[in-house]
């Protein structure tokens, strides 16, 4: 089964979004919305090199495009990640999880875009990918997006105290949430 974003056939449609890989071309519809101060306020402000960063291929390759009638409202990073393994099962833990992280549009949040694209995301993570584990974070003041974890079946495994940086430059609390392929399948039968 493949484990790269690369070999899914895209488009990915949802019943209001498309999820596609991101292009070069994107970067100008990404920085619209990362400079929002409500994206902003946890991703931190757009470095001045944003078009280069992100049109490096590393970045590229794990970044997905959030589209509504085809207009950009968001994006899903997919980070595809080796799990721990003794050296004599690494071929089994490579590529074996993902992290997932987020932004969405300001004036498009509260209409379920972000579940539905989470939702589509880990779909892509477990049935196309056959990938074990997913995990993602968030500051614990970021309430919309721990709801957002929680609402697609993801669950809390760990609090943090100070363990990163907020862009205003505080040590704060962090929350990590997972979900296992078998959770998904169950959740999903």
């Amino acid at each position: 089964m493949p484990r790269q974003l690369g070999d899914v056939g895209w488009p990915v449609s949802t019943a209001r979004l498309t999820l596609r890989r991101a292009t070069v071309q994107d970067a100008d519809a990404v920085l619209s919305y990362r400079g929002s101060p409500s994206v902003s306020e946890w991703m931190g402000t757009p470095p001045e090199d944003f078009h280069a960063r992100f049109a490096a291929p590393e970045r590229l390759d794990l970044l997905l495009i959030v589209e509504r009638e085809g207009a950009v409202i968001g994006d899903l990073m997919v980070k595809i990640e080796d799990a721990w393994s003794p050296p004599q099962l690494a071929s089994q833990a490579k590529g074996a999880q993902a992290e997932l992280g987020w932004a969405l549009r300001p004036e498009e949040t509260g209409k379920g875009y972000a579940t539905e694209a989470v939702e589509a995301a880990l779909r892509l993570c477990f049935d196309d990918l056959g990938l074990h584990r997913v995990t993602a974070g968030c500051f614990v003041a970021n309430t919309a997006s721990y709801r957002l974890m929680e609402r697609v079946g993801m669950r809390r495994e760990t609090f943090t105290l100070k363990n990163a940086l907020h862009p205003s430059g505080e040590w704060l609390d962090s929350y990590g949430y997972a979900l296992l392929a078998e959770e998904w399948h169950h959740r999903h039968l």
